[in-house]
């Protein structure tokens, strides 16, 4: 993409409106407008990240053999009168009729919905285990949204659903989904702790939420300082196989780790006192193994071996994509803007040129740019008539994680300079050496 072709509606000046960086940096970036209190449209920059992310939960979804679908966002109230959460679920529902009086929501999850549609095509424990999923916008009416997208009304969310026969096969999904999750957010640069906590009007007994760690988090977070150090790295998993799942779920659970609603601090006086981390932190996705709530009521039954029928046992296990982009900036970012992720960044590299009309100059980006998009990566051009100082602020505001600077002075040496956005090191290089290190720099991240 070309620069002086893009949509890129930067602001030079920090929003009032803004109180958290992650604010501030979405619409200084031109990533969002806000159009109502908690809704935002999703302008180019935003909205390239958004899909960036949005694809590495399906892969990481897709990988553990989850099964995708996509439910409407508006949902019959019978269904939620049939589980019985209609009511109870307070004023965050949004509650409409349609013209012929009919009760109708703005789905803010889909655990009704879900088990109706298992429940209409499902009928013998040989079709068990399933999981579905999907990624959808959904809406809370929140009574103060705040934060930009870190705590909107409407936002999007990949929400699964899995069904099983026995408690047991059951809790393997849990694992299999917190195994799978923990990858998720590595391959987006975070690192997302899961914590014990509470079911919320979701229910059930088991249920851990994945937070980053940062200031501005709206949770209290109490943990040992050797949590954030546990890392899956590149380590193969066997999702089918139970016991190794497992493991790898003690070991992420096992040190301490906990939200203000579920702290204990009997436990926490037993770590030792200078590995005692009391902090904030941004919920980021959330798990839950809740039985029979569901099916029970809403009639979700299989024929077992046996010929009895029974309910299944399920689950349900949420990540916040559009959240997602917040938590992100909160954690990467430094007073000039923006410090994306290479696994997440709207494109993989800028090319500024700092003399735009200059023959020499202007095709030796322009061949960078060929070579770079031959390689299959996507960089930006800043091909416009401006001065050097407000391309880099630009560059620096919008955060791509490699910049390539092509000069006349460079060009005279057979150089241009290769600069880190996250360290702000730079190094000068053929163009060909330049775009071979981006090549093999994205590589890992494929």
């Amino acid at each position: 993409m070309r620069l002086s072709r893009y949509f890129l509606p930067v602001l030079k000046e920090n929003p009032a409106e803004a109180q958290i960086v992650s604010h501030r940096y979405m619409l200084r970036a031109g990533m969002i407008k806000q159009q109502a209190a908690g809704i935002y449209s999703w302008l180019p920059l935003g909205y390239k990240v958004l899909k960036r992310i949005e694809q590495i939960v399906h892969e990481e979804q897709i990988r553990v053999g989850h099964i995708p679908l996509l439910m409407p966002t508006l949902q019959p109230a019978d269904l939620w009168r049939e589980s019985g959460r209609y009511d109870d679920y307070g004023q965050e529902m949004l509650r409409i009729k349609d013209r012929h009086e009919r009760d109708m929501l703005f789905g803010p999850t889909n655990e009704e919905m879900i088990t109706d549609i298992f429940r209409a095509h499902v009928n013998s424990y040989k079709e068990l285990p399933l999981t579905l999923y999907h990624i959808q916008w959904k809406f809370r009416d929140e009574v103060r949204p705040r934060f930009g997208v870190m705590r909107g009304r409407e936002f999007l969310m990949k929400d699964g659903y899995n069904f099983d026969l026995t408690k047991e096969d059951a809790l393997h999904a849990y694992n299999r989904h917190m195994v799978s999750y923990l990858r998720t957010y590595e391959r987006m640069g975070l690192t997302a702790i899961p914590m014990r906590a509470a079911s919320g009007p979701i229910g059930g007994d088991n249920t851990h939420e994945f937070l980053v760690l940062a200031s501005t988090g709206e949770s209290e977070v109490f943990y040992d300082a050797k949590v954030p150090e546990l890392k899956l790295g590149d380590r193969a998993v066997d999702y089918d196989n139970r016991a190794e799942v497992a493991a790898i779920c003690e070991e992420f659970t096992t040190l301490y780790a906990r939200t203000d609603e579920t702290h204990d601090e009997a436990l926490f006086n037993a770590i030792p006192e200078e590995r005692r981390k009391v902090g904030r932190g941004i919920e980021v996705g959330q798990i839950f193994y809740f039985g029979t709530k569901y099916s029970e009521s809403m009639g979700a039954t299989v024929v077992t071996a046996e010929g009895n029928r029974v309910p299944v046992e399920m689950g349900s296990h949420g990540i916040g994509v559009s959240r997602l982009l917040g938590a992100l900036i909160e954690a990467n970012h430094d007073d000039k803007g923006i410090i994306w992720p290479e696994g997440v960044t709207p494109f993989h590299c800028g090319i500024v040129n700092l003399k735009q009309g200059d023959a020499a100059t202007d095709a030796a980006c322009e061949a960078l740019y060929k070579a770079l998009v031959a390689a299959g990566l996507d960089p930006l051009y800043d091909d416009r008539d401006e001065r050097a100082g407000a391309k880099f602020a630009t560059m620096d505001l919008i955060g791509l994680p490699w910049r390539i600077t092509v000069g006349p002075k460079g060009l005279g040496k057979g150089v241009v300079e290769l600069t880190s956005r996250r360290t702000g090191e730079s190094e000068e290089l053929s163009a060909e050496a330049a775009v071979a290190r981006i090549v093999e720099i994205y590589a890992a991240h494929r």
